[in-house]
């Protein structure tokens, strides 16, 4: 006899339609398809479903994928509070992976130097010309001319 479940996944029914819209459609990704196959197979409040939900090693089986998945996302459902949806969707990032240089003070100050007088013996900023003198200012860290070509065009301001 098998123990109980430690992660019992009982899924309601518009939960159940929306996992099922998932796999049936495959307009989804793999990875949203494979864990709602997982969360479908596991579901203990199926209405066909006849005896006890099945084992983590019959569930993988069924999904084509390895057991330790099965649990992985059997804990991912139980630490996002039982939502279904949640589960199969990927995280969002709270914190892009690296912080960009270019902030809204920075893109403030890059243009207003871009608007001033260009340097003597030039008629027009230029690019390069910029990137010098990005880094002779304070506050501003150094950015490529590329950057400071992409903030500038964000903005669709010309330097001639």
């Amino acid at each position: 006899m098998g123990r109980a479940k430690l992660r019992p996944v009982a899924l309601s029914d518009a939960d159940r339609d929306r996992l099922t819209r998932i796999v049936r459609t495959g307009s989804s990704p793999a990875q949203q398809v494979r864990r709602a196959r997982i969360l479908l197979e596991l579901d203990e409040n199926r209405p066909e479903r006849e005896g006890p939900s099945p084992t983590h090693v019959v569930v993988a089986e069924r999904a084509g994928v390895c057991a330790d998945t099965v649990v992985k996302v059997c804990k991912v459902y139980v630490e996002r509070g039982g939502d279904a949806i949640d589960t199969v969707t990927r995280k969002k990032r709270l914190t892009p992976p690296v912080e960009a240089k270019v902030t809204g003070d920075v893109e403030a100050r890059l243009i207003a130097l871009a608007c001033t007088k260009p340097p003597e013996g030039h008629a027009t900023w230029s690019l390069r010309l910029l990137e010098k003198h990005v880094l002779l200012t304070e506050g501003i860290p150094p950015l490529d001319h590329s950057t400071i070509g992409r903030v500038l065009k964000k903005r669709n301001f010309s330097l001639t």
